[in-house]
C-alpha cells in the first residue's frame, strides 16, 4: 500500500510538470526566423525589410473577419524632378561636405512627403558621369568639383537617396542624360572625362559641349551599358530620360550636327534613308533597346521620357514652336505609339491660354496618340512659367490633367526650386489637389506576381485599440494602406512600409469603430487582397 502511494505521488508530480510545461508553451509566441530578403548588390547595401512579428500582450480586442466593400484608394503620380546638372538643385554647391549633401538631401525628401508627393525624379547622370559609384564612368564634377573624384568620406550619394526616400514612402527614378558627354559648367575635359577616353565617338559642339554620336553603335552599347548596370545594382523604381537626344540646334550655333563619320559609313554601306530619316531611325530604335533591356533585367523597373512637348507645329492645329522631329530626331509620338516607355512625360511649360502652345490643346492631343495606354504625366513648368500667379495656374493645369487623364492622372514639377522659391506654391498644393496622399497608378502591362494578404491583429488599449499586421513576403510590399471604419463609414491612410502597428482610437468626431482592415501595396502599386476585422 505504501508503495503504491509512492508511486501515484510520482505520478502526479510528473503530471503537473508536464501540465505547466504546455501551459507555459502555448503562452508564448513563437517567432519565425525572419527570412533574408536582401538583394544582391555587389557595390551597395541595401536596406533590410522590417522584421514583422505577432504581438505578444494584450487581448484581443476582436476575431471576426468579415468581407466589406472598402472605399477606392486615391491614386494620382506626383513627382517634382532634383537636377545635378551645373548644381541647379543637388547637391546646390560642388563643394559641400558628406554630410551636407546629405542634409540638403533629406530636407527635400522630407518636403516631398509633407506635402503629399510620392516620388522623386533624381538626376544621376548629367553628362556622362556618376552621382554614384560606377566603374564605368567617372564620379561627377558636380558632385565633388573634380571630375573622378570620390566624396569624401566616401559614400555613394544614389544608394542614399534611395534608402531615404523609400523610407518616406516615395519613388526614386533616376534620370539620365543619355548623349551629353560634358557640359560647359562641368569644368575642364580632364584625361577621366568621357569626351577625352571615349573621344572617337565624341564631337565638339560649337557652344562648348561635347555629344555623342547618337548613330555611332559604340555609342549605343555604352549608353545601354551604364543603364544595365544601374538597374542591376541599385533597387530604384525608374530610368528616366530628359528631351535631349539630338542637342537643340543653338547648341552647335545653327550648323549641323557634326556626325559625318558615321553618316558617310552608312552611304558607303549602301544606306537608303535621308540623313533626318536615318538620325530619326537610330534614336528609335536606341529608346526601343532601352525598354526592353530595362525590363528584362528587373521587371518591375519602369521606363520613362520627358520629350519636349510638342512634336511638331501644326500637331494639334494652331501649335507653333521648335519641331523636336526635326531638331532633336526624336520622334516621340512613335515612342508613345509603340509602347516603348511605362511613362511619357511631355515638357508643356506653357501657361493654360497660350495661344500657339495652350496646356489643355497640347495634353488632348498627347492623350489621343497615347494607343498603348501607358502613363501620361505632363512635366509642368512650376518654377519660372509666364504667368502673374504661378501657384493658381500650375493647381489649375493639375485640375484640367485630371479631367483628361481620369483615373490615371499624374503630373511632374520642373523643379523641386518651383516647389520651395515661391512661397505660396506647396500652401496652394496641398490645400487643394494635394490635399491627401495618393498610390502611383497601376502599370496593368507589366505583370507582376500577387501580394499575399497580411494577416491582422488588434489587442486592446483602452480606449483605443492597437492595430498590427504582418505578412510572409514583406520584401515584396512597398507600402500599406490601412482602413479603419467609424458608424458604417471607412477612411483610408497609406502607410510607410516600416509602420506595422498603429494606435487607432475606438471613438473620433462622437463616432464608434466598427472595424479595421489592412492591405498590402506592391513596387508597381498593385493592391493585395485585404483582411478585415470587425471591432465591438
Amino acid at each position: 500500500m505504501r508503495m503504491n502511494k509512492l508511486k501515484l505521488i510520482v505520478l502526479l508530480g510528473v503530471f503537473a510538470s508536464y501540465s505547466t510545461s504546455c501551459s507555459v508553451q502555448n503562452n508564448v509566441t513563437k517567432t519565425p526566423p525572419p527570412k533574408n530578403t536582401t538583394k544582391p548588390n555587389t557595390n551597395t547595401t541595401q536596406p533590410k525589410p522590417p522584421v514583422v512579428t505577432k504581438p505578444t500582450t494584450g487581448t484581443a480586442q476582436a476575431e471576426e473577419t468579415f468581407r466589406t466593400n472598402l472605399p477606392e484608394i486615391k491614386r494620382e503620380f506626383r513627382g517634382a524632378w532634383i537636377a545635378s546638372v551645373a548644381n541647379i538643385n543637388w547637391p546646390s554647391r560642388n563643394d559641400l561636405t558628406v554630410e551636407q549633401q546629405k542634409a540638403e538631401a533629406i530636407n527635400m525628401l522630407d518636403m516631398l512627403k509633407n506635402n503629399n508627393f510620392n516620388a522623386a525624379i533624381f538626376q544621376i547622370r548629367p553628362s556622362a558621369d556618376a552621382l554614384y559609384t560606377s566603374n564605368i564612368e567617372p564620379w561627377s564634377y558636380f558632385l565633388t568639383g573634380e571630375t573622378g573624384k570620390a566624396p569624401y568620406p566616401n559614400y555613394d550619394p544614389l544608394q542614399f537617396w534611395i534608402e531615404e526616400a523609400h523610407k518616406r514612402g516615395l519613388e526614386l527614378h533616376v534620370w539620365l542624360n543619355p548623349y551629353r558627354a560634358h557640359h560647359t559648367n562641368g569644368g575642364s575635359v580632364t584625361k577621366l572625362s568621357m569626351a577625352n577616353t571615349l573621344s572617337d565617338i565624341v564631337v565638339r559642339l560649337k557652344n562648348g559641349m561635347y555629344w555623342f554620336d547618337p548613330a555611332n553603335p559604340k555609342t549605343q552599347g555604352h549608353v545601354s551599358n551604364v543603364v544595365k548596370d544601374i538597374v542591376k545594382r541599385y533597387d530604384i523604381d525608374a530610368i528616366h530620360f530628359d528631351d535631349y537626344f539630338y542637342p537643340y540646334a543653338t547648341y552647335n550655333k545653327g550648323a549641323d550636327f557634326p556626325d559625318y563619320a558615321s553618316w558617310n559609313t552608312y552611304v558607303s554601306n549602301g544606306g537608303s534613308l535621308s540623313r533626318a530619316d536615318w538620325r530619326r531611325d537610330n534614336v528609335n530604335k536606341f529608346v526601343e533597346r532601352i525598354y526592353k533591356e530595362i525590363h528584362a533585367e528587373k521587371n518591375n523597373v519602369r521606363f520613362g521620357i520627358s520629350p519636349f512637348g510638342i512634336w511638331k507645329p501644326g500637331y494639334p492645329a494652331g501649335v507653333v514652336g521648335s519641331s523636336q522631329y526635326d531638331e532633336l530626331y526624336a520622334d516621340a509620338k512613335l515612342w508613345l505609339n509603340k509602347g516603348w516607355v511605362d511613362y511619357f512625360s511631355p515638357q508643356l511649360y506653357w501657361p493654360i491660354d497660350s495661344k500657339g502652345q495652350a496646356f489643355e490643346s497640347l495634353l488632348n492631343w498627347w492623350q489621343s496618340e497615347n494607343t498603348m495606354k501607358r502613363h501620361l504625366w505632363p512635366g509642368l513648368n512650376t518654377v519660372e512659367i509666364k504667368v502673374s500667379d504661378r501657384p493658381t495656374e500650375i493647381k489649375n493645369q493639375i485640375e484640367i490633367s485630371r479631367k483628361i487623364l481620369k483615373n490615371d492622372a499624374g503630373e511632374i514639377h520642373w523643379s523641386i526650386a518651383g516647389l520651395t522659391k515661391n512661397p505660396g506654391m506647396l500652401p496652394t498644393l496641398k490645400s487643394g489637389p494635394y490635399n491627401e496622399k495618393a498610390l502611383i497608378p497601376k502599370s496593368p502591362w507589366i505583370k507582376a506576381a500577387p501580394l499575399q494578404t497580411p494577416t491582422l491583429f488588434i489587442t486592446d488599449n483602452g480606449s483605443s485599440a492597437q492595430v498590427s499586421w504582418s505578412t510572409k513576403n514583406v520584401a515584396d510590399v512597398f507600402q500599406w494602406v490601412l482602413f479603419t471604419q467609424y458608424n458604417g463609414e471607412w477612411q483610408t491612410e497609406i502607410l510607410t512600409l516600416d509602420t506595422l502597428s498603429k494606435d487607432v482610437p475606438k471613438s473620433k468626431d462622437g463616432k464608434k469603430l466598427n472595424g479595421v482592415a489592412i492591405k498590402a501595396i506592391d513596387r508597381l502599386g498593385n493592391e493585395s487582397d485585404y483582411m478585415a476585422k470587425k471591432i465591438r
